[in-house]
């Protein structure tokens, strides 16, 4: 799939789904890398980076990534993890940013073509629908090569491309 270059891009990653499918693929994502790639591909217009944080960690393993995205051309989009206990009694952690990333995506429709989305999270369906009445093109970049796959099967059929992640490796793989 190439994008055409007269289109405006514009990137939308779930910070935590990418986590989950580069920690099950073993690939460490380059997001300058990444960038680089969509850059020479069409107009960018915006990337952003949708994430929630644990406030009341001294270190946080994500706040470098934070930063580093923050300061690389990203849009940070964040929003503090909520602290719960299950019915076991086991400690969990919340944070979910779909409906942060379906708002913004929404918000900024008129300055893009094409959404590129990082997610396999079938939740996203309805936003697709909605970004193509619009007249958007959607593509979806996730992964099939999980067992089980990291992408919702109905996500990628409502999407206009699919590109598997595992294809994209070789150009936004940090060395």
């Amino acid at each position: 799939m190439t994008i055409d270059p007269r289109e405006k891009i514009a990137i939308f990653i779930d910070g935590a789904n990418v986590h989950a499918t580069s920690k099950a693929l073993g690939i460490d994502i380059d997001y300058a890398a990444l960038l680089k790639n969509y850059k020479t591909q069409a107009y960018l217009v915006r990337a952003y980076y949708f994430t929630a944080i644990i406030e009341d960690q001294e270190f946080s393993s994500i706040r470098p990534l934070i930063d580093w995205l923050d300061y690389n051309g990203f849009k940070m989009v964040t929003k503090p993890a909520k602290e719960f206990t299950d019915s076991s009694g086991e400690r969990k952690l919340k944070g979910n940013m779909d409906i942060e990333l379906a708002i913004e995506a929404m918000e900024v429709s008129a300055h893009y073509d094409h959404m590129i989305l990082f997610s396999g999270d079938g939740d996203f369906c309805a936003l697709i629908a909605a970004l193509q009445k619009r007249g958007k093109k959607i593509t979806v970049v996730s992964t099939l090569k999980t067992n089980p796959p990291m992408i919702a099967d109905e996500l990628r059929r409502a999407a206009d491309y699919f590109i598997d992640i595992v294809d994209l490796v070789k150009k936004i793989e940090a060395e």
